[in-house]
Protein backbone atom coordinates (compact mmCIF):
# COMPACT_ATOMS: atom_id res chain seq x y z
CA UNK A 1 0.00 0.00 0.00
CA UNK A 2 1.44 3.72 -0.79
CA UNK A 3 0.94 5.84 1.71
CA UNK A 4 1.86 9.89 1.47
CA UNK A 5 2.30 12.48 3.67
CA UNK A 6 0.22 15.54 2.97
CA UNK A 7 2.93 17.81 3.68
CA UNK A 8 4.52 16.74 0.57
CA UNK A 9 1.03 17.36 -2.00
CA UNK A 10 -0.92 20.15 -0.47
CA UNK A 11 0.59 22.89 -2.75
CA UNK A 12 0.27 20.70 -5.52
CA UNK A 13 -2.19 21.54 -8.53
CA UNK A 14 -4.91 19.11 -9.62
CA UNK A 15 -4.38 16.74 -6.14
CA UNK A 16 -7.51 14.91 -5.86
CA UNK A 17 -8.09 14.31 -1.91
CA UNK A 18 -10.71 12.09 -1.26
CA UNK A 19 -11.88 12.47 2.78
CA UNK A 20 -13.84 9.32 4.05
CA UNK A 21 -14.65 10.33 7.39
CA UNK A 22 -18.60 10.87 7.80
CA UNK A 23 -20.19 14.30 6.82
CA UNK A 24 -20.69 15.79 10.79
CA UNK A 25 -16.95 15.24 11.32
CA UNK A 26 -16.02 16.67 7.86
CA UNK A 27 -18.08 19.87 8.71
CA UNK A 28 -15.79 19.98 12.04
CA UNK A 29 -11.96 19.09 11.05
CA UNK A 30 -10.81 18.43 7.51
CA UNK A 31 -7.75 19.22 4.81
CA UNK A 32 -8.09 22.35 2.63
CA UNK A 33 -9.02 21.06 -0.82
CA UNK A 34 -10.24 17.84 0.60
CA UNK A 35 -13.61 16.64 -0.86
CA UNK A 36 -15.82 14.75 1.41
CA UNK A 37 -17.26 11.27 0.26
CA UNK A 38 -18.33 8.96 3.31
CA UNK A 39 -16.51 5.69 3.45
CA UNK A 40 -19.74 4.05 2.50
CA UNK A 41 -20.97 5.92 -0.03
CA UNK A 42 -17.49 5.85 -1.85
CA UNK A 43 -17.74 1.99 -1.31
CA UNK A 44 -21.20 1.69 -2.94
CA UNK A 45 -20.75 3.75 -5.29
CA UNK A 46 -16.70 3.86 -6.29
CA UNK A 47 -17.26 3.77 -10.07
CA UNK A 48 -19.53 6.96 -9.43
CA UNK A 49 -16.84 9.06 -8.14
CA UNK A 50 -13.97 7.57 -9.32
CA UNK A 51 -11.84 7.45 -12.77
CA UNK A 52 -9.07 4.48 -13.14
CA UNK A 53 -6.91 7.02 -15.21
CA UNK A 54 -6.45 9.47 -12.19
CA UNK A 55 -4.90 8.96 -8.76
CA UNK A 56 -6.68 9.90 -5.33
CA UNK A 57 -4.76 10.51 -1.88
CA UNK A 58 -7.34 8.95 0.44
CA UNK A 59 -7.78 10.57 3.82
CA UNK A 60 -9.56 10.24 7.27
CA UNK A 61 -8.57 11.75 10.71
CA UNK A 62 -8.07 8.11 12.68
CA UNK A 63 -6.50 6.48 9.32
CA UNK A 64 -8.89 3.37 10.26
CA UNK A 65 -11.40 4.03 7.39
CA UNK A 66 -8.87 5.21 4.47
CA UNK A 67 -6.63 2.24 5.00
CA UNK A 68 -9.61 -0.13 4.53
CA UNK A 69 -10.90 2.10 1.45
CA UNK A 70 -7.40 2.10 -0.17
CA UNK A 71 -6.69 -1.50 0.05
CA UNK A 72 -10.19 -2.24 -1.58
CA UNK A 73 -10.05 0.39 -4.17
CA UNK A 74 -6.62 -0.66 -5.34
CA UNK A 75 -7.49 -4.27 -5.07
CA UNK A 76 -10.03 -3.34 -7.69
CA UNK A 77 -7.78 -1.48 -9.51
CA UNK A 78 -8.19 2.59 -8.69
CA UNK A 79 -4.73 4.34 -8.58
CA UNK A 80 -5.44 5.24 -4.59
CA UNK A 81 -2.56 6.08 -2.32
CA UNK A 82 -3.09 6.61 1.76
CA UNK A 83 -2.75 10.05 2.89
CA UNK A 84 -1.01 10.44 6.11
CA UNK A 85 -1.15 13.54 7.72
Amino acid sequence: MNSAKYDSIKFKRGVKIIDVQDSYNFKLNHLNNSVNIPYDKLMENYRVYLNKNERYYIYCKSGKLSKRAVMVLSYLGYNVVLLEI
